[in-house]
């Protein structure tokens, strides 16, 4: 099973990507939302682990922009952000 792990801190990307592997995943680290964008059209992932501050494009246009072409693989946002409008604009956006 593959999974995408879109996260840009250097530290928590790497060593989630690397827990994920260690479960028997096949996992590829995407470190902004347009390689995201670019991975996510040309993989076939199970999931994607989706941070929303990311440079280039958030992590809720990379979603949007998922689910506006027709993409329902599941989704699970990670991120530090705790107030009930993001949580909302998560589910919103199709995570």
């Amino acid at each position: 099973m593959r999974a995408l792990v879109v996260e840009d801190d250097p530290v928590v990307g790497p060593d989630l990507a690397k827990a994920l592997a260690a479960s028997g995943l096949v996992v590829d680290l995407a470190r902004d939302g347009e390689d995201a964008s670019f991975k996510g059209g040309v993989e076939d992932y199970a999931v994607a682990i989706l941070d929303l501050g990311l440079p280039r494009k958030s992590g809720l246009e990379v979603l949007s922009s998922m689910r506006r072409g027709g993409d329902t693989r599941p989704v699970l946002i990670m991120t530090a952000r705790d107030a009930i409008a993001d949580r909302v604009a998560g589910l919103d956006a199709g995570a």
